[in-house]
């Protein structure tokens, strides 16, 4: 994959030069030079996989390779580097599997929820994906008390207010029923294309659903592959570009 042009800064920032915010100061002292011409426009964006970029003269190292990891979370871990409690995070779960360096979670996934989430060393690609305003979709199956009937699956799919502000539309549909020993369940599939915290369990509460079970099962056309909770793998280099495909460069 050929990584797109980013901000100066961040390239800076990414290779352990320094903060985004000196690194803004360092352009701005005249110091940081890209393809032998000095720059000092923070609007400026190179390539640091083909641009030869200098600090004080010092050309910038290459970074470790780039990594795309897909990992299946299990319940009960922290989709976080770190976490102040002490619980297991997505990182501990690297560690177990061998894999080092340092690596970003892509996005959040709650404690209670498993499934796909995506671990990466570059940081461009990890904030891109993340973003909101690129809106990649993504796919949840959620086991819900009760059966939602067709008033409540056409809320959810245009938008409920949730702390005060309406969510996005959703694709939303009912996949099964089934009587347990609470009652009858239901199992929908959300698509979402926005990702605010809890989003699908609160939007089932809202409507009197709660959520007894859920999991992500597609980041935009990325599935499982047959993961199993606490397994990793590398993304495909298909898997890589049709991902990057969905996504604006800047």
């Amino acid at each position: 994959m050929t990584p797109a042009k980013i901000r100066l800064q961040k390239i800076l920032s990414h290779a352990g030069v320094a903060s985004r915010r000196l690194s803004e100061d360092l352009i701005r002292q005249g110091r940081v030079e890209v393809n032998g011409q000095i720059v000092t426009e923070l609007g400026t964006k190179a390539d640091p996989e083909r641009d030869s970029i200098r600090v004080d003269g010092r050309r910038l190292k290459s970074g470790p390779e780039r990594r795309y990891l897909l990992m299946y979370k299990p319940r009960g871990v922290m989709s976080t580097r770190s976490d102040p409690q002490r619980r297991a995070t997505v990182i501990d779960l690297l560690a177990k599997a061998g894999i080092r360096g340092y690596f970003y979670p892509v996005g959040r996934l709650d404690y209670e929820s498993e499934g796909l989430i995506l671990l990466t060393n570059d940081g461009a690609f990890a904030e891109r994906v993340s973003h909101p305003r690129h809106e990649l979709a993504r796919t949840y199956e959620a086991r819900v008390l009760g059966v939602p009937d067709a008033h409540d699956l056409e809320r959810l799919s245009r938008g409920v207010v949730i702390d005060g502000r309406r969510t996005g539309p959703a694709n939303v549909r009912l996949r099964a029923t089934r009587t347990t020993g609470k009652g009858q369940e239901a199992v929908l599939e959300f698509v979402l294309r926005e990702g605010r915290n809890r989003q699908v369990r609160n939007m089932c509460e809202t409507i009197g659903h709660p959520v007894e079970h859920l999991r992500r099962i597609k980041i935009g056309t990325i599935t499982s592959g047959g993961l199993k909770p606490g397994q990793i793998r590398d993304l495909t280099p298909t898997e890589i570009r049709t991902l990057t495909k969905l996504l604006p460069t800047s």
